[in-house]
């Protein structure tokens, strides 16, 4: 039985960790009320942040280990309670003793690569970079106006390398000068923080910097918000700063500036998913819809839940690494929305969304589902 002091040095533990604001919470519930995870299961991230605050939080329980990371709680939040920071410091705890509950498990692997292959996915470093050969893309120099970090999935994943190509021909389109880190280029290590891997987090956050630094990086563009927000928000840590845009943000200031034309139509329904690293993590919004509503033929539709009340795919926070039980999948609901709009195409911009959509897609089994399209694929077919 645990005594007073030991719940006392608990809650230390727990403040020390990052979780020093879950003090404020009075209870009000408006984080359970917006939670996706109630649409599914009996979830309570008021519950987790009570016991947290009595030190009396079971590490070894799943609860502390579902949150995604969304951002819905923290936004409707009265007293800056911390959500994600309170969960994280939890994880932390549960991390440096090493206590992973059975849909956790796969974190062991994960961080096992991360550490030696530099990827989540157990891949060849080597082969890091073999995505852009038939591209004829280039290895980053000095003096190069733009490094393009393609992370990792669109590095290895089958489906998502197609992603990492569209993008490099819109470069190559566009007359861009610019070039890819291959074998140098580390995971950005934003998921794995999330998870309470700091130490990891830190470490790859130093490769990457020193690859940057060392080959004169100075602009990177980027397909993952999750890289985009490490590399904007959480590098500046270590005392660099990189200006970092996001392939969106490139794809609207190329059409404004007339260096990407169409030239074909693309006729079909589309409805856009905001990524939550793009959207409530960082605010961007306009520019995925400004490109799409550029483009000849097309009919841009909204989901239901859209912008900063966008339903998360599930993927954030670590979670696309961990086991998601059939019935529990948040993208599921998310491509059932995308059906009901009537849309032939459900586009996106963020890597974790467009693996969980293709899964969900499939477990579907509607033949009125979307298709599932990074927005740079569809750019690609009007060009």
């Amino acid at each position: 039985m645990e005594t007073v002091a030991d719940y006392k040095e608990i809650v230390d533990e727990i403040k020390a960790n990052g979780g020093e604001n879950f003090t404020r919470c009075y209870q009000c519930g408006l984080c359970d009320a917006v939670c996706p995870w109630n649409r599914l299961i009996d979830f309570s991230m008021r519950r987790v942040v009570r016991q947290a605050t009595f030190g009396m939080t079971d590490i070894e329980s799943e609860d502390i280990w579902r949150c995604t990371t969304c951002g819905l709680c923290p936004q409707q939040c009265p007293r800056d309670v911390g959500q994600i920071e309170s969960g994280i410091s939890l994880r932390r705890l549960a991390t440096e003793y090493g206590i992973f509950p059975n849909a956790v498990k796969p974190l062991r692997s994960v961080s096992a690569s991360l550490s030696g292959a530099g990827n989540p996915l157990g891949e060849d470093r080597q082969a890091r970079g073999d995505w852009g050969k038939e591209l004829s893309v280039k290895p980053f120099e000095e003096g190069m106006t733009l490094l393009y970090f393609s992370g990792c999935y669109l590095s290895y994943d089958p489906r998502l390398k197609k992603v990492a190509r569209a993008t490099a021909a819109i470069l190559n389109s566009a007359g861009i000068d610019y070039g890819i880190l291959g074998n140098r280029e580390s995971c950005c290590g934003e998921s794995i923080r999330k998870t309470g891997n700091e130490e990891l987090f830190k470490r790859l956050a130093r490769e990457n910097i020193k690859a940057f630094v060392d080959s004169g990086v100075k602009k990177i563009l980027v397909s993952s918000p999750h890289c985009y927000h490490t590399f904007k928000n959480e590098y500046p840590e270590f005392m660099v700063h990189f200006e970092v845009v996001h392939v969106a943000q490139l794809l609207a200031q190329l059409i404004d500036e007339g260096r990407l034309v169409f030239s074909g139509e693309y006729s079909r329904k589309v409805v856009y998913h905001d990524p939550c690293y793009l959207g409530r993590h960082n605010g961007i919004y306009e520019e995925p819809r400004r490109v799409l509503s550029q483009i000849p033929g097309l009919t841009l539709v909204e989901l239901p839940e859209s912008r900063e009340t966008s339903l998360c795919c599930g993927g954030g926070g670590g979670r696309i690494w961990m086991e998601t039980v059939k019935g529990e999948r948040f993208s599921d609901l998310r491509v059932a929305q995308a059906v009901e709009t009537g849309a032939e195409v459900l586009a996106t911009a963020c890597p974790y969304c467009i693996a969980n959509f293709e899964d969900s897609r499939l477990a579907l089994n509607d033949e009125n589902a979307p298709e599932i399209k990074d927005i740079t694929e569809i750019v690609v077919e009007a060009i």
